[in-house]
């Protein structure tokens, strides 16, 4: 079973020394069950999360966080527009670790949400762009990956080929894509800083803008088109001002990011197709042909904005919301980071009077001599929602 909100605040005052902790609660936002989370307050009123990984994936992505975290030094953060997670401390447990981060104020939404507001919008584009902007000598003092833009179309060739190797891509796909990776001058780009992980689920928000960006795994010099390929996918009326703004702070630098995050966006569909294949889910295998062969249908019956001169159109933001709509939930919803990205929580929510048995007052309570035994998957609370322009 998962380990309840007093073992995780055990652990706290373990990794933490000195907190006196107050109150504590299980905290996720919509995860996949890959951590044991919880929102520990001390009797100060500092607010901190703690988090166990509950499997192999998710302690290799926490690792990862930890040293992107530490590598975005506090000259680095002082160049963003927003906060970054503060690692506070950690402690061993049964052969992983517990660790603890300072709690991040905002409240998260989905892709939706965010690209129907167009504050928040403008914001999230200028977000990206800050962090595209960031110096990037750090990445390599910190050991973490630089990719050359071959590089990086030889991971999208990589893809396609494995793709391909199923036998389920259709054709035509194969075709536009192989065209695209072969134009070279879609591949004319400077690499940059990149959080490598981004989605919806990165994002806090806060006064319609974005006050926080969660989940740095992936940080890493590469591809800039990786972090805006969810926002051609996004449903928002105003979803094509995020990457307005996104061109105007970066000076329009790369004449062919939008190409190249709408390639992304299109070989998310064989992410998918191969997450159903390794998992042996024939479900997921059928969703995703089905949703190839709608792409199939899309690009073939629309004839503005081609990947490249050769491959034929391009989807447009439009396009992208129609074949959604017709896209099996479950594949809008999957999310291999997602993990990485419950550190948020919305005050609004948060009282010191325990309503459940997911609550703790731990006021006067020996959390010291708590079982810390319990091993398992969180079962993720639900996390409020609400539209980003309320």
């Amino acid at each position: 079973m998962a380990r309840t909100q007093l073992t995780l605040a055990a652990l706290a005052t373990s990794a933490v020394p000195g907190l006196d902790v107050a109150y504590a609660r299980k905290h996720s936002a919509g995860a996949h069950g890959l951590f044991d989370s919880a929102l520990v307050i001390d009797k100060a009123g500092r607010a901190l999360i703690i988090r166990v990984p509950t499997s192999q994936s998710a302690e290799t992505e926490q690792s990862a966080d930890l040293v992107a975290l530490r590598a975005l030094t506090t000259g680095n953060r002082s160049r963003l527009p927003f906060d970054v997670p503060e690692y506070v401390g950690q402690t061993p447990i049964q052969g992983t670790r517990a660790v603890v981060y300072e709690l991040l104020a905002g409240d998260s939404f989905d892709a939706d949400a965010l690209t129907g507001h167009e504050g928040v919008s403008g914001s999230i584009g200028r977000a990206i762009a800050a962090i595209h902007s960031l110096p990037s000598a750090f990445i390599g003092t910190a050991g973490l990956s630089q990719q050359s833009a071959e590089q990086c179309r030889k991971d999208a060739i990589d893809l396609i080929d494995r793709a391909a190797n199923t036998g389920y891509l259709p054709a035509a796909l194969l075709r536009r894509w192989e065209q695209a990776t072969d134009d070279e001058a879609l591949w004319q780009f400077a690499p940059a800083v990149v959080h490598g992980s981004m989605s919806a689920d990165s994002i806090l928000i806060t006064d319609d803008a974005v006050s926080g960006i969660l989940g740095w795994s992936g940080l890493a010099v590469g591809d800039p088109a990786r972090d805006l390929h969810w926002l051609l996918a996004a449903r928002g009326d105003a979803a094509e001002l995020a990457l307005d703004a996104y061109s105007t702070a970066r000076q329009g630098s790369d004449t062919h990011i939008t190409q190249r995050a709408m390639l992304y966006a299109e070989l998310e569909l064989a992410r998918w197709l191969l997450h159903g294949v390794s998992s042996h889910d024939q479900t997921i295998v059928d969703d995703a042909v089905a949703m190839l062969d709608g792409l199939v249908d899309t690009v073939h019956s629309h004839t503005q904005q081609p990947l490249s001169p050769e491959t034929g159109p391009i989807m447009t933001v439009g396009d992208v919301e129609n074949m959604l709509d017709h896209m099996p939930r479950a594949a809008r919803d999957y999310d291999q980071h997602a993990a990485m990205h419950t550190d948020s929580y919305n005050f609004s929510g948060l009282t010191i009077e325990p309503d459940d048995d997911s609550e703790s007052d731990v006021s006067g309570t020996d959390v010291s001599g708590t079982d810390v035994s319990g091993t398992g998957v969180i079962a993720p609370d639900q996390a409020a929602s609400r539209s980003a322009s309320e």
